[in-house]
């Protein structure tokens, strides 16, 4: 009853629609398949309690998309009474990966209606959120199949597309793309993007990638939008109003000297973005000297109305800021998501820490660049006390989110996916040292297996451990995989030996109950009763570990962590007695 009947002639490549009686013989053959996804359910529970990174496994598919083109018409959204309902065709270009003669696309029924499929289509059914198309015949691995829908959104309020007050956007995370248009809608397939959008003429309208050319035709205006760059599913977007402002400027590449990257404004009436555009170009060229080349031809900046929700959506080359949200922070976030999270796209939503907790982090380096190290660390102080005051027990990694899609409140947990996430790469720094630890970054951003492609956990830890030449699993493990903080209860003693001679005796002890203990590098300053005081340094590998230093003069105190370089803990270092045993 939910499926459209279409008169057979119509087009010599129009698919046939099935209603359910006539879904037999189509689905008895899947019985088989059936069975493996019953029992991989048992599976994926399973997997869920695993704490080694499965992302690779989840992120295979049977196909490629390669390219979604859409021709959308919104014309009758920005006027009241603000309408939801929109019609567009639809063409997508995919690859074939495993022998197959079905391809299925998410396509949420309760927001699109699909009008007819045309190309290599025998028949076409639309139900429980899937859009299920048969194939003419059997594809091989390698070919290209391509394919046109015809398809209209509902009048409803999705969360996905957002019609109000002459505001019209997309906004997607983290799986909303499939209310708007029919896709394979995981972050790991990432596939070229090309919108025409037809709106009134006084609409400015912007999307991913770069503006080929804007037409009038009568009262309407046609803009065209292409992308020859990859974007996941969750960064495309539209972003529009019928009363924005529009600033456009260009930053110089200072590596290549005709090269410049174009940067657009879209700013709401009384706004003012100006501190923005003054500051955007050097951060450019700030975040391009850590992470190489700004990766986009275009970046853009458009604020919201009310309907939204965020207070920034990092969409690929176009970023969406809630109403006059024109905060250096805020911006310096989002635009190093181009490198983390755009460029190179989390395979899973178990890797979302790749793009969250990165972006949150250079908001703390773009604070070093313009305020000095005390800035840097104060931030990070914040948001660890944040993290310590809020934290709800998850790791930061959650293996099940690799096979089950979590909720948008879930996947983005503050606490932990933004501020312990952005700590620990603070606390990675600590370790490798401030030249290693940006050598890796730079690598990372710079290795074609990831770049405008994907990357899980796994991969990461791989190139820190590739470019510093040690395994640093361990860290990872015990900071992303396991849940908490190590809790330190430590006690000293200074023992006089004779006139020339004083025994520092240090007892390191980890408390706390529900997870790992905590192996990290530890600095010890020792202050002596010259006012003098010396840095020492040593490595905790247990939960309970007795120190022992020499020194030839007098120490008055001694301060655990005395830079709070390991910023996830909570630590009482007191004087007392110390039981040797």
């Amino acid at each position: 009853m939910f499926f459209i009947p279409l008169f057979l002639g119509f087009s010599a490549d129009l698919c046939n629609v099935i209603n359910e009686g006539e879904m037999n013989y189509f689905y008895r053959g899947y019985l088989f398949y059936a069975l493996l996804i019953f029992f991989g359910s048992a599976f994926n529970s399973l997997a869920g309690s695993i704490s080694i990174d499965t992302s690779h496994f989840y992120m295979r598919h049977s196909f490629d998309v390669l390219k979604y083109k859409l021709n959308i018409d919104l014309y009758d959204c920005y006027t009241s009474p603000y309408h939801k309902a929109y019609s567009a065709i639809e063409s997508i270009t995919l690859k074939i990966d495993s022998l197959s003669n079905t391809i299925k696309l998410n396509a949420v029924n309760s927001s699109i209606v699909i009008d007819s499929v045309r190309g290599v289509c025998k028949f076409f059914t639309h139900s429980e959120d899937t859009l299920r198309i048969r194939l003419n015949r059997d594809f091989q691995p390698g070919e290209i199949v391509n394919i046109r829908i015809h398809y209209r959104h509902k009048e409803v309020v999705d969360h996905a597309f957002y019609s109000g007050y002459g505001c019209v956007f997309f906004d997607f995370p983290p799986e909303g793309a499939r209310k708007c248009f029919p896709c394979w809608d995981r972050p790991s397939d990432k596939a070229m993007w090309e919108l025409t959008a037809k709106v009134p003429l006084e609409v400015r309208l912007g999307s991913n990638g770069i503006l080929s050319d804007s037409l009038i035709s009568g009262d309407s205006l046609y803009y065209h939008w292409i992308s020859s760059e990859p974007v996941a599913t969750y960064l495309m977007t539209i972003s529009s109003n019928n009363k924005y402002n529009l600033d456009v400027l260009y930053c110089h590449n200072p590596l290549h000297s005709g090269d410049s990257t174009q940067a657009r404004f879209y700013y709401n009436k009384g706004e003012k973005p100006y501190e923005i555009e003054r500051v955007i170009c050097p951060m450019n060229t700030f975040f391009s000297s850590k992470f190489g080349e700004y990766p986009f031809r275009k970046i853009g900046f458009a604020t919201m109305n009310e309907l939204f929700k965020w207070g920034g959506m990092e969409n690929q080359s176009m970023i969406n800021l809630q109403p006059n949200a024109w905060m250096e922070g805020l911006i310096s976030h989002e635009f190093a998501h181009q490198w983390f999270g755009d460029l190179i796209t989390c395979g899973t939503w178990a890797d979302v820490w790749l793009n969250e907790s990165f972006g949150t982090y250079c908001e703390s380096l773009w604070l070093e660049n313009t305020g000095g190290f005390n800035a840097y660390k104060q931030h990070l102080d914040t948001q660890a006390n944040s993290y310590l005051k809020e934290n709800p027990g998850v790791p930061v990694y959650n293996p099940d989110w690799a096979i089950h899609t979590p909720t948008a409140e879930q996947l983005y947990n503050v606490p932990i996916v933004y501020y312990k996430g952005a700590c620990v790469l603070h606390q990675l720094r600590y370790i490798l040292g401030d030249s290693m630890f940006f050598i890796v970054l730079k690598s990372y951003t710079g290795d074609t297996n990831y770049r405008y492609k994907n990357a899980v956990t796994e991969d990461f830890i791989a190139k820190v451990t590739q470019v510093s030449g040690k395994d640093y699993f361990w860290f990872f493990d015990e900071w992303i995989y396991h849940i908490d903080h190590p809790v330190y209860q430590n006690k000293y003693k200074i023992e006089k030996q004779d006139d020339m001679r004083w025994k520092v005796k240090l007892n390191v002890v980890q408390v706390q109950k529900k997870t790992v203990v905590f192996k990290m590098p530890l600095e010890i300053k020792v202050q002596f009763i010259d006012e003098r005081d010396t840095l020492v340094k040593v490595n905790n590998m247990f939960k309970n570990q007795l120190f022992e230093f020499e020194f030839s003069k007098q120490p008055l105190r001694i301060l655990f962590d005395p830079y709070r370089n390991i910023l996830l803990k909570e630590a009482l270092t007191i004087e007392g007695i110390i039981n040797d045993k």
